[in-house]
């Protein structure tokens, strides 16, 4: 008997359902923390945190931002790690300081923050602007930084134009005649506007006293993080975002943007797929509909399942060994022998890692569709036939229309893992730095034998191979919030597109 007020599940669940649904409550908040630290960490690195002034109990100041606080060991005491810059002066950006010898914090408004494409950023006080026009100091000093920066912006991004148009000019240099003079006006253009972007120098004081002359041109931004207002704080936050999504990386990839690294991850993932999706399908379908089902395509199976957990640097390896330097390597020599020994496609590129991350997703395609078929009822394939279809057009215009979510299913599944994967393209053609993508306007456009960057191998680089991995953490944290979000959205339409086609042909009941 079940007393009164208590609950009774039903016959032969048991405390079953309960767990399947505390399991999946703590999937979503597992995935919520991960997306939460990822962008308060990432996404707040580009917010213009304040400038504290540090005066300690001997006189000494310093300016910059904490970071944390952590105890020290053995005792009640703390210290305090503040992000100074100042690398050309100080030769480091972090200076630790113990709480207990703090006299004094404030932030003033006249604080300035360079960015910088050498030393990294500055941090102190601009006395003065020198330029053939004069000299400015105080305010006027700081209005005219502005305008000057805004002009030497426009000058930069000519002058990388022009760069962009060089590297195609001078490949076709043996071949295009006009191509000499075509280049070197290019060259001369680039050489007068890096003469305008000379000629003005910063004359910059340190919070303790010690100067530093700066020339503009080294300049990128400059801001006052004290007298900003939120609205203000806001904008600079948000073009941030957009300078890390839309430029290229600088400073050994501590500094900058990703634009490259998204533009090899999506073009790489878009190769791969229309490789492994023909070859997934037909396989699949083979296998379900074709071939005898006997002892032979049993094994078959379970090797195509086998092979899905074949770890992800194996295939690496493969590609390495038989599409590098066997198929490249003769490529090579058949057509592009007079190049050698420098090689053309005999070494890693987008090409090789495209096929090689669709020989890893290929097991993923060909269960997922070859699952769908399976649910395909044996009355869809009878009534086409006894209608008078063959039997390619009962696989083209019945069976794949109703396969299509469960193809769909594998593809994307395909295409979410491989743009994750870093192992097997650090042998197979991911870089580095490749801030030239692999497209251009230099026939054939696309350049299947050329490197590119990576996302996934981004991360990994700034990572663990920087100088100052302390520094390049928050790029990190935003990269990989980055890549999570691309395999997000791509699942996401994986999952909207599947109820599309199950809506449109009927939902498939299970066999």
């Amino acid at each position: 008997m079940i007393g009164p007020g208590r609950a009774r599940l039903p016959r032969g669940e048991g405390p079953w359902p309960w767990l399947a649904a505390g399991s999946v409550a703590l999937s979503l908040l597992l995935l919520a923390g991960l997306l939460t630290l990822l962008a308060v960490r990432g996404m707040g690195h580009f917010w213009p945190s304040p400038l504290t002034l540090v005066t300690l109990e001997d006189g000494r100041q310093l300016a910059g931002q904490a970071v944390r606080e952590e105890r020290l060991p053995g005792g009640e005491k703390r210290e305090r790690l503040y992000r100074t810059a100042n690398r050309d002066l100080d030769g480091a950006i972090w200076r630790w300081v113990a709480v207990d010898e703090i006299a004094e914090e404030s932030r003033p408004r006249d604080l300035v923050v360079l960015e910088r494409t050498r030393w990294g950023t500055f941090q102190g006080r601009l006395l003065a602007l020198e330029s053939a026009a004069g000299r400015v100091e105080g305010e006027a000093a700081w209005a005219a930084l502005q305008v000057r920066l805004q002009e030497l912006a426009a000058l930069r991004a000519e002058r990388d134009r022009l760069r962009d148009e060089v590297v195609p000019l001078a490949r076709r240099l043996d071949r295009d005649p006009e191509a000499d003079s075509q280049l070197a006006r290019a060259n001369a253009r680039i050489r007068v506007l890096q003469a305008r972007m000379g000629g003005t120098r910063l004359l910059l004081e340190s919070v303790d006293g010690r100067r530093l002359e700066q020339p503009l041109e080294q300049v990128l931004r400059a801001w006052r993080p004290n007298a900003m207002s939120t609205p203000q704080k806001l904008a600079a936050w948000g073009q941030g975002v957009w300078r890390f999504l839309a430029e290229g990386p600088r400073a050994a990839n501590t500094a900058g943007g990703v634009w490259p690294a998204i533009f090899g991850t999506v073009l790489m993932v878009l190769l791969m797929s229309v490789v492994v999706t023909p070859f997934g399908v037909l396989a699949a379908i083979y296998l379900n509909e074709v071939a005898h089902q006997g002892r032979f395509t049993r094994l078959v199976r379970i090797a195509v399942r086998n092979l899905a957990g074949v770890p992800s640097i194996v295939y690496g390896v493969f590609g390495l060994g038989v599409f590098v330097y066997g198929i490249g390597g003769t490529l090579d020599e058949w057509f592009f022998a007079d190049q050698l020994p420098s090689p053309t496609f005999g070494t890693g590129g987008l090409l090789w890692a495209s096929l090689t991350l669709a020989l890893l997703t290929l097991p993923v395609v060909i269960v997922a569709t070859e699952e769908g078929l399976a649910r395909v009822p044996d009355h869809q394939r009878e009534g086409a036939l006894a209608l008078g279809a063959t039997r390619v057009e009962m696989l083209t215009r019945v069976i794949l229309p109703m396969t299509a979510p469960a193809m769909l299913t594998g593809v994307i599944l395909a295409v979410a893992r491989a743009a994750g994967e870093v192992a097997p393209l650090m042998l197979v053609g991911v870089a580095k730095l490749a801030p030239q993508v692999p497209v251009d306007g230099d026939f054939p456009f696309l350049h299947l034998e050329r490197k590119f960057m990576h996302l996934g191998y981004h991360i990994y680089d700034v990572a663990f191979h920087g100088d100052d991995v302390q520094a390049a953490l928050p790029l990190v944290y935003a990269t990989a919030l980055l890549l999570v979000l691309v395999i997000l959205v791509l699942n996401l339409t994986a999952i909207f597109l599947r109820h599309h086609l199950r809506a449109r042909h009927g939902a498939l009941p299970r066999r």
